[in-house]
């Protein structure tokens, strides 16, 4: 959940954020929660801050744990307006889950 947030906007470029999947129960979509740390407007204290981004993956690849960068779309449903881009960093499957995939995938 410390991950860091890089919310990229240059004209004609996509803004992306980084962030670890947090549920994969919907039919090509990915719940991603960014965390994010900012300074108090008025304290100037780090206050740690997360939000979630419901994003589209077409071959449902992403797992629930692995560090994944999303990239700002065209809005494909009423709360999707993010895709998968990349999948920065896998998961470490313990071993219950290992057998759970295998079930699941075949």
């Amino acid at each position: 959940m410390a991950d860091t947030t890089t919310a990229t906007k240059q004209p004609g470029r996509r803004a992306t954020k980084i962030g670890q999947v947090t549920s994969t129960k919907m039919s090509k979509t990915i719940v991603v929660q960014v965390s994010m740390r900012k300074a108090h407007p008025l304290y100037r204290r780090i206050v740690a801050k997360a939000k979630k981004f419901y994003a589209h993956d077409e071959q449902n690849t992403a797992h629930v744990g692995d560090t994944v960068e999303i990239e700002e779309t065209r809005p494909m449903s009423r709360l999707k307006r993010w895709k998968l881009k990349n999948i920065i960093q896998r998961a470490k499957l313990v071993a219950g889950e290992e057998a759970k995939q295998a079930a699941v995938s075949k």
